[in-house]
């Protein structure tokens, strides 16, 4: 069975040259498969990921405009304090529901690596850490969520602060998950802009169009954190407008997960840095070349 590699839009990445000791930009070689990503198909690697952005983005959406959006009100302690004492069920539900996307955007970060590390090893490395970063900062920030249910559900070490001065507690809990939460975007927007100029450089003009979108969106996160983080009183929200192109790629990872990558099989072989040959002796028709245009 071949175990040829093939880039996300089947696009070619021949075999390295040892000439100058510099890789033509004609004959790279794929890259070897790491421990992490060794027996893992493409097909898989998107699906994990295309199904990881699915649930994380209806998860968010339910927790964060079903839940907590109904229950904080701006400027309001005491309502806020009544609304998350009468539900703390649903409020540690949110909690919890926070954290899966956290682990959920790991998940989707390895996914990525290895979907698009046919294209430049490199940069799909970066933007996978860029991900795990945000899920990281997200997952502390959500802690302030349980920390501010303590405070309101009358923690025995709270016993000594009034009703006032907890109530003003949880509201700076609240506040502290909304700007770790802010911070975190910035991250995430470095991450969908390294990530759209992958796609952009997978080849095909529809990729093409989604990269772009894509790195859009990023653009858009970051605006809109570090308007929040250095502008007073910011009131834009650029991101709602740039989102377009993570959807496009949750579906286009899918769409790549039911119909594959190619007719050859996409595993990825270890490569030896012995075995790498000059371009001019290598035989096209070799299992180990793909054929396309960069």
């Amino acid at each position: 069975m071949s175990t040829t590699v093939h880039s996300v839009s089947d696009v070619s990445i021949p075999a390295a040259s040892r000439g100058n000791g510099h890789d033509d930009p004609g004959t790279r070689k794929a890259p070897p498969a790491s421990g992490l990503t060794a027996g893992i198909s493409l097909r898989q690697a998107a699906l994990a990921s295309g199904l990881g952005l699915l649930l994380l983005a209806i998860v968010a959406a339910i927790v964060n405009f079903g839940v907590l959006q109904k229950l904080i009100v701006a400027g309001d302690a005491q309502t806020t304090a009544q609304n998350i004492a009468a539900a703390q069920g649903l409020f540690r539900l949110a909690i919890g529901g926070f954290f899966a996307v956290a682990i959920l955007d790991v998940v989707v970060a390895w996914g990525l690596y290895f979907v698009f590390q046919p294209v430049n090893r490199s940069l799909s490395l970066l933007a996978a850490l860029f991900r795990v970063v945000y899920a990281t900062i997200f997952a502390v920030a959500v802690n302030n969520l349980l920390s501010a249910l303590q405070v309101v559900g009358g923690a025995d070490f709270l016993k000594a602060f009034g009703t006032d001065q907890m109530q003003a507690q949880m509201m700076v809990l609240l506040g502290a998950f909304q700007s770790g939460w802010d911070l975190a975007l910035i991250v995430f927007g470095l991450h969908l802009f390294v990530l759209g100029i992958l796609v952009f450089r997978s080849g095909k003009t529809g990729l093409r169009v989604v990269g772009t979108l894509v790195t859009a969106a990023g653009v858009g996160y970051l605006i809109d954190g570090v308007g929040k983080v250095l502008v007073p009183n910011y009131g834009l929200t650029v991101a709602m407008y740039t989102f377009v192109g993570e959807p496009l790629l949750m579906v286009w990872l899918l769409w790549k997960a039911l119909r594959g990558f190619g007719s050859a099989a996409t595993t990825a072989p270890a490569v030896s840095d012995r075995s790498v040959q000059p371009a001019a002796a290598v035989d096209p028709t070799s299992p180990t070349r793909v054929q396309g245009n960069h």
